[in-house]
């Protein structure tokens, strides 16, 4: 079995005007929102075996702050330089490279992208991501490039403002 754990950054700060698309931070709310989702994962039992994210800061930092809930060693999150400005297509690339020793995925993105993958692979359709956004998967095959639909079983659909 494989889980995966696909989870939109946390809202981010658009005060910087002369900041890149790329380098734009989390804003007060995101910075709240990253953990609390952090502590409803952990609270879950959720223990990432690997967690990748997004190059742009938002996602990295949202991948760092939900890290340190789940006793994930922020310094161990893979970056992958793909994710921004990613296809879900290349979403499920990122995912199927994954090695098959890796029983539990958390997949830190953006939208549109991040809530397309969550649809391409959910049973159940589900509305547009917000931010700190997270779909649970759980799919019954022994190797990431066999997952699919078809063989998906969704845990829980959460965000923070189910806590507010």
């Amino acid at each position: 079995m494989k889980t995966l754990y696909i989870l939109r950054h946390a809202k981010s700060s658009w005060e910087f005007e002369e900041l890149s698309d790329h380098d734009r931070p989390l804003n007060k709310r995101g910075r709240n929102d990253a953990p609390l989702m952090g502590q409803e994962l952990a609270a879950r039992g959720v223990q990432p075996t690997l967690v990748i994210s997004s190059s742009a800061v938002r996602a990295l930092t949202t991948a760092a702050l939900v890290s340190k809930e789940l006793e994930y060693e922020p310094d161990d999150i893979v970056v992958d330089e793909r994710i921004y400005g990613a296809g879900k297509e290349d979403l499920l690339e990122v995912v199927q490279e994954t090695a098959a020793d890796v029983d539990y995925l958390l997949l830190v993105g953006h939208n549109d992208a991040i809530s397309e993958f969550a649809n391409l692979l959910t049973p159940e359709h589900i509305a547009s991501l917000p931010t700190a956004g997270v779909v649970a998967l759980q799919f019954n095959c022994d190797n990431w490039h066999d997952i699919s639909k078809e063989n998906a079983t969704m845990l829980f659909y959460d965000f923070p403002k189910n806590y507010k």
